[in-house]
């Protein structure tokens, strides 16, 4: 295993054990090809203890917590990668399809602006004090419900399963 951050074959799996339990619990899956999936997680590691975080082993983290956020793992662009391409950017995270073997794992593209576009919109966002929408009002991104159990969360789609019961993105309406 890597010197630079000292990782042991024993602490990538405990974290591979560990995100595979989260992961499931949730309604995701790890890549079904182990030994891909422990050099990942083995990336998390190393970047944790390079960062203090566990920034995407896939992506050039800046080292600022703050800029990295979005790729902090699970990234921000896990579940659209999922939906549109089967896998997330490095491949941690698949679909169904993926895990049963009835799709491949394919590239796919990078959603994550460029750097400078990523500074604006952090500058932006840190400027405007978010705040829930007034008596009546629209919120800020479209709130989903899990018409099996009532979860709701707040994103531009609803998610893939529920992490609650389970149910497919299906089952999910626009609540507000």
């Amino acid at each position: 295993m890597s010197e630079e951050a000292n990782v042991s074959s024993q602490e990538v799996d405990a974290l591979c054990e560990r995100l595979d339990e989260e992961a499931e619990a949730s309604g995701y899956h790890l890549n079904p090809d182990r030994e891909f999936t422990r050099g990942l997680v083995e990336g998390l590691l190393i970047n944790e203890a390079r960062y203090g975080y566990r920034a995407c082993p896939c992506r050039l983290a800046t080292g600022d917590k703050q800029q990295d956020l979005d790729i902090i793992c699970p990234c921000d662009y896990r579940d659209p990668d999922l939906v549109d391409w089967g896998a997330c950017y490095c491949a941690l995270y698949v679909s169904d399809e993926v895990l049963q073997g009835e799709e491949e794992v394919q590239p796919v593209p990078e959603r994550r602006p460029p750097e400078g576009q990523r500074a604006q919109e952090t500058a932006r966002a840190q400027e405007q004090t978010p705040r829930a929408p007034a008596p009546g009002g629209e919120p800020a991104l479209p709130v989903w419900r899990c018409r099996v159990c009532g979860y709701l969360c707040a994103r531009e789609n609803p998610p893939g399963v529920c992490p609650i019961c389970k149910a497919k993105r299906e089952r999910f309406e626009r609540f507000w």
